[in-house]
């Protein structure tokens, strides 16, 4: 009996020594795994202590197809100047405003760090007809002044590569082309300049060279969004559709003119409009001489998107729009818009978010409405 215990005592520490080596090698191995996926960076590195990267679980950024033009740069180019960079891939269209919101920071990184390895692509995928003109883009793109490469992938081909469906969308590929970075939307600026940073050196490493370091980041006030605000409301059928923006009763009609009657007790976040509109698949255009939009928001920042020759007249609660309310397109010391190019128009800044309503009397030519955009 004494032996048998004995037997059991010495399996019994056996299987728990072989448990606590089995525990070590497997944390050994998870060490080892953890160490081959993130890159060794470190201020005092050089290309002799750089640690080899374990990339099998990352995509290769696809290539850049269907491109209608290229702006700043040539097919030519850009393939020549995409290999052995850092690529920031910015997915983005000129009218959405949270891309508007991100181009300060994307132009700051390309003059900071374009000489240091660092190619921005503009990746210009449209939503509206009218963002797939080349001029209007150009003139976008002189308005906040873009340097780098952008391509209009006016049939969304580039897009579709990438797998994408959002704007705006930033890609970060290392000089590898492997694709390290993925954010979508808005915010993150410090998060996503840390990543070029750390790219950058990992470039520098990998190819033997020098790089000054460049840890303090880009300094820019970040917008604050309303924590409740109203969402985007389309006008154009094929964009509203399962959404239920309108709140005329007449309802979206596609393809008709429509004599729709504006609404004396408009309910929040439903767009309402007055006179005679064409229902299009994008946009709804004024066909009468005068036209009404009336909307109950919630927000501090409304934005809209218009084509065609446009006088706005515009009111908040019944009163003609102040000068403490008035967007940075208002006519100085009016309450007034006027639209000519194709985009975004911004109509009502405040301090703070609070619910109105929002009223825009329109004369003009040929003029279109899209979309609001809420902040």
């Amino acid at each position: 009996m004494k032996n048998e215990l004995k037997t059991a005592l010495i399996v019994g520490i056996a299987i728990v020594v072989g448990i606590g080596v089995l525990s070590v090698t497997f944390s050994a191995l998870d060490e080892q795994v953890a160490n081959n996926n993130t890159p060794l960076l470190t201020d005092d590195a050089d290309p002799g202590s750089f640690v080899n990267i374990d990339k099998s679980r990352f995509k290769v950024a696809p290539d850049i197809v269907g491109i209608a033009h290229y702006l700043n740069t040539t097919p030519e180019e850009l393939e020549k100047e995409i290999e052995g960079k850092v690529v920031l891939y910015d997915i983005w269209t000129y009218s959405c405003i949270n891309c508007i919101r991100t181009l300060p920071y994307i132009t700051a990184w390309n003059d900071k760090y374009a000489d240091q390895g660092l190619l921005i692509i503009g990746i210009h995928s449209p939503e509206f007809e009218f963002e797939k003109d080349r001029a209007n883009v150009e003139m976008a793109m002189e308005k906040y002044g873009i340097e780098y490469p952008v391509v209009m992938d006016n049939d969304w081909e580039t897009w579709k590569a990438f797998e994408n469906r959002y704007w705006p969308r930033k890609y970060i590929a290392d000089n590898e082309g492997y694709i390290r970075y993925d954010h979508i939307g808005e915010g993150a600026y410090q998060e996503t300049e840390r990543v070029i940073q750390e790219l950058l050196k990992e470039r520098a490493l990998s190819i033997g060279i020098q790089t000054a370091n460049a840890d303090s980041l880009v300094d820019i006030r970040e917008f604050e969004h309303s924590r409740f605000r109203t969402p985007e409301l389309y006008f154009g059928y094929d964009f509203a559709y399962n959404r239920n923006h309108l709140g005329n009763p007449e309802g979206f009609q596609p393809g008709r003119i429509v004599s729709y009657t504006a609404s004396e007790s408009p309910q929040r976040d439903k767009f309402y409009v007055g006179g005679d509109w064409l229902n299009l698949s994008g946009s709804m255009k004024l066909v009468s001489d005068e036209g009404t939009v009336q909307l109950v928001y919630g927000a501090k920042e409304v934005n809209i998107v218009t084509e065609g020759v446009g006088n706005l007249e515009i009111f908040l609660d019944g009163e003609p729009l102040s000068e403490e309310h008035a967007g940075i397109d208002i006519t100085p010391g009016t309450n007034i818009l006027e639209t000519s190019e194709a985009g975004l128009y911004n109509i009502i800044t405040s301090d703070g978010s609070a619910q109105h309503e929002l009223e825009l009397r329109i004369t003009g030519q040929d003029f279109q409405m899209f979309t609001f955009t809420f902040g």
